[in-house]
């Protein structure tokens, strides 16, 4: 079990027995476990749940930040201006979808 997935178990358990998530609670826990773990991951959670609550993190766990920001290069002053229009503006290849075959163009169907 990897030292994140031990400390966040932990701190689970904490917030559903209602006892306050502290980094020696964390290690507690994850110490009766038989977990071996690196000394910083419980003070690394114990500081991230001081400041978000573990229901905010649960809720909003599948929410994500949006999509990837887009770069957009601005074009130079040097008389590039064509160019860089051109190469602002891509041209999108319509792809044409092969047509499914029907049960009509074989001469029978399921329910004949």
């Amino acid at each position: 079990m990897s030292s994140e997935v031990a400390c966040t178990y932990a701190a689970l358990i904490l917030h559903d027995d209602n006892i306050p998530i502290t980094a020696e609670k964390i290690a507690t826990l994850v110490k009766a476990a038989n977990v071996k773990i690196d000394s910083f991951w419980p003070s690394l959670f114990a500081k991230l749940l001081e400041k978000r609550s573990v229901e905010d993190l649960i809720l909003n766990v599948g929410s994500g930040g949006g999509g990837a920001p887009v770069a957009v290069a601005a074009p130079s002053a040097a008389g590039g201006g064509a160019a860089a229009a051109a190469a602002a503006a891509p041209v999108e290849e319509k792809k044409e979808e092969p047509k499914e075959e029907s049960d009509d163009d074989m001469g029978f169907s399921l329910f004949d």
